[in-house]
């Protein structure tokens, strides 16, 4: 399988990138998958409605919102988003304990353009 380009985002960069993809995700669905030591390898969410991903820089949190889950990521250290030709496949968010937290979308997002 071709391994598709990953963008290290800037923090800076964070809170408009998670507002320009969560106007596209109406009707999307996704898993999260939480990886480090010592928990190991978990899938904490299954194939779930996704509504949105926000960062609140003043909180220093990222909150993925999906159906009877609100997923949160304390002092997050760095976003990388896996960007191909069909869309964002998945997002990568190391958390402030070090941990990859990935929310994985089960079929990729076509993004719009970045705003000028």
């Amino acid at each position: 399988m071709k391994q598709m380009p990953v963008r290290q985002l800037q923090k800076s960069e964070w809170k408009s990138y998670c507002d320009r993809i969560s106007n596209g995700l109406e009707g999307k669905r996704a898993e999260i998958e939480v990886a480090g030591l010592p928990i190991g390898d978990q899938i904490v969410a299954k194939q779930i409605l996704i509504f949105g991903i926000t960062y609140d820089p003043k909180d220093d949190i990222i909150e993925v919102a999906l159906e009877g889950l609100d997923h949160i990521i304390h002092k997050p250290r760095s976003l990388a988003a896996d960007e191909g030709a069909a869309g964002l496949a998945n997002l990568e968010i190391v958390d402030g304990e070090g941990r990859k937290q990935i929310v994985k979308l089960m079929d990729p997002l076509m993004l719009p353009p970045p705003e000028r």
